[in-house]
């Protein structure tokens, strides 16, 4: 199927910003049961979520990196685990169409089809005739619950014997599952461990992490189109951030609906908006919320324009980007903790949005690629002249 009228980016954030109040219906409901309801999964469908980066002739959007982020910053403003998931499953589609094309054809002749990814090579693939066997586990597997298909890393051999990390595309129903996702935040992403047992993935559903990497798809028809060029890597941290900005906003919408009549306690004041220190912690939560949608939008920009062009990437480019994803995850985080001070002791009833989306944001800043001091560092290696310390670029 191909599609022939797109939707605009506004319309695109009009749809996701129209499920928000069902989110925030289910937020507590994934968090119990550690992942998404279905309710929710089939509204982000509806949305037009998991097209937003699927090829145009198997009826996707094509949509630049802007357009998702601001998409997916409604869904966060909704949910946290729905933003999380949501991005992974965009992204994975995406990673898809690097594949080549008869298997483009395949995994898109699912409706709304949903792909989870792993990056880290915690596998291994063995070579034999036809393919690959694959054997081990990935923790961290967000969306596996209701995913179709899984991209996942494990460590094979060139034909000269030298380690090669690649990406397998394997169905999820050749894969177990370790219900293990018992966690302080982020519980709905249901991010439970995978485990692959002898599983053969033939060669077509086989690329070598270097080919990703380096923006050499297998896809003959994708292999000129902008939205693929664009640095696996990059485009991954940076959706991955906006999980942070939506929740940002999402606290401080929550903090100024319950603050109308809130007195602070043991005190004088009978209504906390009147009171200067309020003041002082809004503004300054609401910069930080504007200051994590700059980098947000800097880095979007950023691989937008340069997969518009063709241009090549410098290092301090790269790590520069992976820094901006970082300080999303850290403004919003910021901001939050503010908001989170601010609200009193009636805010830790688990009916309070804040207690969730401090602890979802704090497990946010905790992913290996956002933590904040790994990209400053990084960032800074590279400032001084010194090559990075990480193949992750």
């Amino acid at each position: 199927m191909t599609t022939t009228s797109l939707p605009t980016r506004s319309e695109l954030v009009h749809r996701a910003s129209s499920i928000v109040p069902l989110l925030q219906k289910h937020a507590m409901w994934h968090e119990e049961h550690r992942r998404l309801h279905e309710e929710t999964i089939e509204a982000m469908a509806k949305a037009g979520v998991f097209k937003l980066r699927v090829p145009k002739r198997y009826g996707g959007y094509e949509s630049d990196v802007q357009t998702v982020v601001d998409v997916l910053t409604e869904i966060g403003r909704g949910d946290g685990s729905a933003a999380w998931t949501g991005q992974l499953w965009v992204h994975g589609a995406w990673m898809v169409g690097l594949l080549p094309d008869a298997i483009l054809d395949e995994v898109f002749s699912t409706p709304d089809v949903r792909v989870s990814a792993l990056l880290s090579p915690t596998a291994t693939a063995v070579h034999t005739d036809g393919g690959v066997v694959v054997n081990g586990q990935w923790h961290f597997n967000s969306g596996a619950l209701h995913a179709h298909w899984d991209l996942a890393s494990a460590m094979s051999t060139t034909a000269e014997g030298i380690p090669e990390p690649i990406l397998a595309l394997i169905p999820m129903s050749q894969l177990e599952i370790i219900d293990d996702w018992d966690t302080s935040g982020l519980r709905g992403t249901g991010s439970v461990t995978t485990v692959a047992k002898d599983v053969f993935v033939p060669h077509a559903r086989v690329l070598p992490m270097s080919a990703l990497m380096q923006g050499q798809p297998a896809s003959a028809l994708n292999a000129e189109l902008a939205l693929y060029r664009s640095p696996i890597l990059l485009t991954g941290v940076t959706l991955s951030s906006i999980t942070g900005l939506g929740m940002a906003k999402a606290a401080l919408e929550a903090f100024l609906q319950r603050l109308s009549g809130r007195h602070i306690a043991y005190t004088t004041y009978g209504n906390q908006a009147e009171v200067q220190l309020t003041h002082l912690q809004v503004g300054e939560a609401a910069i930080k919320i504007e200051e994590a949608a700059f980098h947000a939008s800097y880095a979007a920009s950023l691989l937008d324009r340069k997969a518009a062009s063709g241009e090549e990437w410098s290092v301090e480019e790269r790590s520069r980007v992976r820094l901006d994803a970082a300080l999303v995850a850290l403004r919003a985080k910021e901001a939050v903790d503010i908001l989170n001070t601010a609200s009193g002791g009636s805010s830790v009833f688990s009916s309070v949005p804040i207690q969730r989306i401090a602890r979802d944001v704090q497990v946010l800043n905790l992913n290996g690629l956002l933590h904040p001091n790994t990209n400053f560092e990084l960032y800074g290696r590279v400032l001084v002249g010194l090559p990075p310390n990480t193949v992750y670029l």
